[in-house]
């Protein structure tokens, strides 16, 4: 795969403060309420809490010094390696406290949002190339057509957006998953960015999956602190999955008023990765104005969000969007709409032959032994009465449904054709009149 590896794409970290590009004010808080909070002395302490190198911290640490915000305190014990303590003076006490009270953020410095643009250039989700062989690699466990492949390699490739759709149960879900599998590689994700003073959290443990990280030795003489700017997390590419709970309100910037701080939205989240739209046609609002919202980041990979203030300011979008649904899209979208999505590709049921690969996959997989005469009866005596319409779904509904059978009557796992028709009899309900 011709991907860039973690140590090009790498965030180069700050050397002094001015290469921190963020306001010294800003900067100066952050550090005194993370002493506060934090209970940090010594500045290897402080800057592993900051997540800056010592040099830059130290240089910080002086500067807050020199304004009497921070005391030294004298060598401190040996666990500390012999470094110099700090600690808050009643005046830098009294600044944190209030800090505090216009912003409850602390902890690592955030990255300006100018700066968090170039490190999106470099792990750009553009600049990875599939090939059928890494794709095939990916989706191993399903049996798909070549010729899906053939549409599903270049609309990845090229990262752009993509459209999924057809009948239900036939692995749109799956295949998703399947292309982010396909992705590999890790990015480096910022824990918080900074725009006009605000600071907006990325970094989320719930979607964001963090690499092992490694930790310096304290007595070592070579530190690997500048071996990247620690205020991003290495992760694997993110994946975003949302599907009838989406709403255009999650799509914005979410402001904790206790905090005063931002929580960034969804796609914001997984950029550089995958954000998969599963189920489109079952929100709240309707597909038309979901992909509305969408217009401006996919032709100009650019997205507008606003501040509590109103301020409208701009954010790279460099995501996969994949929107997968069960209704065929001139059912749901205008023209234009269509125009925007890159590829669309429908996915339908296996044939006969893909299907029966299937069954025999899930067979062995759960351990139910085939039967021929089972099988038969199931294709020429079952399939005919829905028209010999197969989906993917139905392989594993149908082998659990005989499992299940079999486990309550105490009997070793079998295929039958009278377990194939109690089986079948739950796969579908029957268009019937309730009496009430």
């Amino acid at each position: 795969m011709n991907i860039q590896t973690s140590a090009v794409m790498a965030p180069p970290a700050p050397r002094s403060l001015p290469e921190m590009q963020l306001p010294i004010v800003m900067m100066r808080d952050i550090l005194l309420k993370t002493m506060f909070r934090k209970n940090v002395e010594i500045v290897t302490e402080i800057a592993r809490a900051i997540c800056l190198p010592v040099p830059v911290t130290q240089e910080l640490v002086d500067l807050v010094r020199s304004q009497k915000l921070v005391e030294a305190t004298g060598t401190l014990h040996a666990n500390s390696g012999g470094e110099m303590g700090y600690q808050l003076t009643d005046t830098g006490k009294a600044r944190a406290l209030d800090a505090l009270t216009q912003s409850e953020y602390y902890g690592a410095m955030p990255v300006p949002l100018a700066v968090y643009e170039e490190q999106v250039k470099r792990q750009s989700i553009k600049n990875i190339q599939l090939n059928r062989a890494q794709l095939t690699g990916a989706m191993g466990h399903l049996i798909l057509p070549p010729s899906l492949l053939d549409q599903l390699g270049p609309a990845v490739s090229a990262g752009r957006s993509i459209l999924m759709y057809g009948p239900p149960g036939n692995g749109k879900s799956s295949i998703s998953n399947g292309i982010r599998d396909a992705l590999g590689d890790k990015i480096y994700i910022p824990r918080a960015i900074e725009y006009a003073g605000q600071v907006i959290t990325v970094y989320d443990p719930i979607v964001h999956s963090a690499a092992q990280e490694q930790t310096d030795d304290p007595t070592s003489l070579r530190r690997s602190a500048g071996r990247y700017d620690t205020r991003y997390v290495l992760c694997d590419r993110p994946t975003v999955v949302t599907g009838g709970e989406l709403s255009l309100s999650m799509l914005d910037l979410v402001y904790n008023p206790t905090a005063r701080t931002y929580q960034a939205p969804l796609q914001l989240k997984s950029t550089g990765g995958v954000f998969i739209v599963d189920d489109l046609g079952r929100q709240a609002e309707p597909p038309q104005a979901l992909v509305n919202r969408w217009i401006v980041p996919l032709e100009e990979s650019r997205d507008i969000l606003a501040l509590q203030s109103g301020e409208k300011f701009e954010v790279p979008f460099d995501t996969l969007v994949i929107f997968s649904t069960n209704f065929h899209p001139n059912e749901i979208f205008d023209k234009a709409a269509l125009r925007r999505i890159f590829f669309k590709i429908k996915i339908d049921g296996p044939g006969q032959e893909d299907f029966l690969k299937i069954f025999a996959l899930v067979a062995r997989k759960k351990k139910m032994p085939l039967n021929q005469e089972a099988l038969v009866y199931l294709l020429k005596s079952k399939y005919p009465t829905i028209g010999n319409i197969y989906a993917n779904y139905q392989p594993v509904f149908l082998i659990d449904q005989m499992i299940a059978i079999c486990e309550f009557e105490g009997i070793p796992y079998q295929m039958t054709p009278d377990l194939i028709d109690r089986a079948w009899a739950n796969m579908f309900v029957k268009d019937e009149a309730i009496v009430r």
